[in-house]
């Protein structure tokens, strides 16, 4: 049931400089709650988490060429994690 919450990890350079600091950055379902982010996360990938924040990103208007659309909202959630706990598969 965790997978059900947590779409995928975000990647950039700015959550790669965050995970040195213990920190994941993972794309949610809209509705997906702090609670329920950690929880997937804990189950997922067997760590204990120390902290979530959600952040929530409007959704844009794009255009190509002549046809307009939107770009979806998304929510993010930063994931701390406590100390001497790692995701091995991002390292």
């Amino acid at each position: 049931m965790a997978y059900k919450f947590i779409i995928k990890p975000w990647i950039t350079e700015k959550t790669q400089e965050l995970m040195s600091n213990n920190k994941y950055v993972f794309r949610l379902k809209a509705k997906a709650t702090k609670r329920e982010a950690k929880v997937a996360v804990e189950k997922l990938y067997d760590v204990k988490v120390e902290s979530v924040n959600i952040v929530n990103i409007p959704q844009k208007k794009r255009r190509f060429g002549r046809f307009s659309g939107m770009k979806s909202a998304v929510r993010k959630a930063i994931v701390t994690l406590k100390k001497g706990n790692k995701i091995e598969i991002f390292e």
